[in-house]
C-alpha cells in the first residue's frame, strides 16, 4: 500500500478491494462457526449503505451516529459513512440514555446506526430527545420500539441497485485528506464525555507509521483477532484501518469470555489489546501449569 498516495479512508479500502476481491476480509461468529465476508461482497455494502445514507440526506462533513458490539456491519457502517462524505460517530455499548444524548447532541449527529435491540431502546430514548437526528437504522431489528424518528432496518440500507453503486465514486473523489473522518468521545469516566476529531489524513499517518514499526518483523498474509472496542481511538486504528491498509484478515472475538477459544480458531498473527488483558492470559497459564505440575511446572 502506497500510503502516500492515499487521500481518504475509503479510497483506501477500495483500492485494497480491488486488489483482493473475493479473498476473505470479514470473519465472526453465525451458528457456531467462524464465517467470512469477501473484500468484494464488503465493498458492495460499503457502497450501496453509503447511497441509501444519500438517500436519507446525509451530505458531506454531517455526522452519524454508531453504536455496535464489534462486527463485519460495524466496519461497513463506518467505511458508508465516510464513503457519503460525512463524519463517524462512534459511541459504546456501555453508554446510558443521558451519554448517548449528550453525544448525539453535541455532535450534531443527522442519523445513527444501532445493532442490537436492547441498544436500539437506548438509542431510540436518546435520539427522541435530541432535534437534529431523523433517522435511525437498526442492524438487527427493533421492531414496536416507540420512536419520533425515522426507524429503518440494515436491509433497506443495503436494498440499492447495482447501477447506483458508480455514483459513489464521485462521493470519495470529493473527500479531502484534511477532512474529518471520525469523532470520536471518550468513555466518559472523567466527565461528559468529549469529541477529538481525526482527519483522513491523521489516520493513515497513524496506520504508515505502524507499518514501518511491523514491517521490520516481516509481514505477510496477517490475521488480526479485534477485541477492543472499536469505538475507541486505538482500535479503531489498529484493529480496523491498519489491516485494510495492509490487506489482513479481520476476526471479531465473540467476546471477553470466549477470547481464549477465539484465539485458538483465528490463530491470529496480529492482535491489538491493553497490558491488563496480557497479564490476565499469563495468569492463567501460569495456574494452569501449577495445577499439572511435574515436568511441565519446571519447563
Amino acid at each position: 500500500m502506497d500510503y502516500d498516495s492515499c487521500r481518504s479512508l475509503p479510497a483506501m479500502f477500495f483500492a485494497q478491494a480491488e486488489r483482493l476481491g473475493d479473498k476473505p476480509f470479514l470473519w465472526a461468529k453465525r451458528d457456531g462457526h467462524y464465517r467470512s465476508i469477501n473484500w468484494a461482497a464488503a465493498a458492495r455494502d460499503v457502497r450501496r449503505v453509503a447511497l441509501g445514507l444519500r438517500s436519507l440526506g446525509i451530505r458531506r462533513g454531517e455526522r452519524v451516529g454508531l453504536v455496535s458490539e464489534n462486527r463485519p456491519e460495524w466496519i461497513i457502517a463506518d467505511l458508508a459513512i465516510m464513503t457519503a462524505g460525512a463524519i463517524t460517530v462512534p459511541a459504546y455499548v456501555t453508554h446510558t440514555v443521558e451519554d448517548h444524548r449528550h453525544v448525539l447532541a453535541n455532535s450534531g449527529a443527522r442519523a445513527v446506526f444501532v445493532s442490537k435491540p436492547a441498544l436500539s431502546a437506548r438509542v431510540l430514548a436518546a435520539a427522541n430527545q435530541v432535534d437534529t437526528v431523523h433517522s435511525v437504522i437498526a442492524i438487527e431489528p427493533a421492531a414496536g420500539q416507540a420512536s419520533t424518528v425515522d426507524l429503518l432496518s440494515w436491509d433497506e440500507m443495503l436494498a440499492r441497485s447495482p447501477a447506483q453503486e458508480d455514483d459513489t465514486t464521485a462521493f470519495v473523489s470529493a473527500i479531502e485528506p484534511d477532512d474529518t473522518a471520525c469523532l470520536i468521545y471518550t468513555s466518559g469516566t472523567g466527565g461528559i464525555p468529549k469529541g477529538v476529531m481525526a482527519t483522513h489524513r491523521n489516520i493513515i499517518a497513524n496506520c504508515r507509521g505502524a507499518y514501518r514499526v511491523l514491517e521490520q518483523l516481516g509481514l505477510g498474509d496477517e490475521v488480526f483477532l479485534s477485541f477492543l472496542p472499536l469505538s475507541h481511538s486505538y482500535e479503531h486504528t489498529a484493529g480496523e484501518m491498519f489491516p485494510i491498509s495492509i490487506g489482513a484478515q479481520i476476526y471479531f472475538a465473540e467476546g471477553a469470555d470466549t477470547l481464549a477459544a477465539n484465539m485458538l480458531e483465528a490463530r491470529p498473527t496480529i492482535m491489538t489489546a491493553v497490558p491488563r488483558l496480557y497479564e490476565t492470559l499469563h495468569q492463567r497459564i501460569r495456574l494452569g501449569v501449577d495445577r499439572k505440575g511435574g515436568i511441565s511446572k519446571k519447563m
